[in-house]
């Protein structure tokens, strides 16, 4: 959250550049790069965001591949050029060599050019198989942050923001047992 933060005050710096962001599922990874998109969308109006998950990218590519090179042309120029690029799920590039080297080439151009990159995983880099070493290297440029779980005080905080917005008010300890009882993923929660 923080590293998010820095980069919404500081767009365009190269602060936290690349943000890798890795945890198990449900912990609201997706939520919190997203959210980073729609922040600067927001708040800085002419910045071009996009989010994209590896799978979806690395499909769009096959397919600019396959239609030859006026639609590579067409596909490299679209992600160079924009400010934030956001890829989820990039643990899914595992063994896919050329759509890595594709995504090391836009990596450098957008660094380069002072435009945000943020990554999401369910593992670290390190532990993602058959990743390619110079990828590798250029997420470790930036801030690699782990999501754990949520403590008890924190699953309680939400559940009680979600009662509050839903104007469903339940017993402390309803909430409490749920708290404690839902640990591993905020989205059930």
């Amino acid at each position: 959250y923080a590293a998010s933060q820095a980069i919404l005050k500081k767009v365009g710096t190269n602060v936290y550049n690349p943000l890798f962001i890795y945890g198990n599922t449900g912990l609201g990874k997706t939520h919190l790069i997203q959210a980073v998109g729609n922040e600067i969308k927001k708040d800085h109006h002419g910045k071009r965001v996009f989010y994209t998950t590896s799978e979806k990218f690395s499909v769009v590519y096959i397919n600019s591949v396959q239609q030859g090179s006026k639609a590579m042309v067409t596909f490299k120029n679209k992600y160079r050029n924009y400010d934030l690029l956001i890829m989820d799920d990039i643990q899914f590039l595992s063994n896919k060599e050329k759509t890595q080297e594709e995504l090391f080439h836009i990596f450098n151009e957008l660094y380069h050019n002072n435009k945000q990159i943020i990554f999401s995983s369910d593992k670290h880099p390190n532990y993602i198989p058959a990743l390619e070493a110079r990828l590798l290297s250029r997420f470790e440029w930036g801030m690699i942050a782990d999501i754990q779980n949520a403590d008890l005080e924190t699953r309680l905080a939400i559940l009680e923001t979600k009662c509050k917005e839903r104007n469903f008010p339940l017993a402390t300890e309803v909430l409490r047992f749920f708290a404690s009882a839902i640990q591993s993923n905020i989205r059930e929660l």
